[in-house]
């Protein structure tokens, strides 16, 4: 069965399988630029880091009574270089299913060392920021992707003409050194194992007209 990842923008994603929804990183209403009030609804909510834009746990309906599918373990990071000390820790997120393992980065502001990427092996999502300022940029990003080879790659965590912190970068940072790049109509994607190699482009527009 395929897991659908939904880009709900930022570096907010649901993530659904079978009947068990994920919802990564909610952000407050009013706290990034160009996105409206979430309104969604998961059985379980995860946050990276305890700011306003990916830990507003308040604004995602929780439904319970269901049996999570996931297995579910976390690497702990920074959300700077200089060791959390300018703005704390970050956690990565790895969710494994009976098909899949995805990798939410959060807002990941540091290299990964030999140990981290060694766990981070065989993910076949990959879910990073890309932006800058706030995280790794493009060219950072590029580099753990190159070191983990996962099966696709979704950036997140940047400014486009819509939506995001004027002080980001644009996807086109990134784009410029790839060579696999998928460009989707909506901001949703299914994915299963045997994809093709590719970093996939989700579109938000869609989203963002609801």
């Amino acid at each position: 069965m395929k897991t659908k990842i939904t880009w709900l923008g930022h570096s907010c994603f649901k993530i659904d399988y079978h009947d068990y929804t994920v919802i990564i990183d909610p952000y407050e209403n009013g706290s990034v630029p160009g996105l409206g009030a979430l309104d969604q609804e998961a059985n379980l909510v995860l946050c990276s880091h305890q700011h306003s834009d990916h830990n507003a746990i308040n604004e995602v309906k929780i439904l319970h009574d269901k049996s999570n599918p996931f297995k579910i373990s976390i690497i702990d990071t920074y959300h700077d270089d200089v060791k959390g000390e300018k703005r704390g820790k970050n956690k990565i997120h790895i969710l494994e299913n009976a098909d899949i393992r995805i990798a939410h980065f959060g807002d990941l502001g540091c290299m990964l060392n030999d140990d981290e990427i060694a766990k981070l092996q065989n993910i076949d999502v990959l879910l990073i920021p890309i932006g800058g300022v706030y995280t790794i940029d493009a060219t950072q990003a590029k580099t753990i992707v190159e070191l983990i080879k996962p099966m696709i790659t979704i950036p997140m965590h940047y400014q486009s003409a819509k939506v995001g912190y004027g002080v980001l970068k644009t996807i086109d940072d990134y784009l410029k050194l790839c060579n696999d790049i998928v460009y989707y109509q909506s901001n949703v994607i299914e994915v299963s194992k045997g994809m093709v190699k590719q970093t996939a482009v989700l579109n938000l527009d869609k989203y963002l007209t609801h």
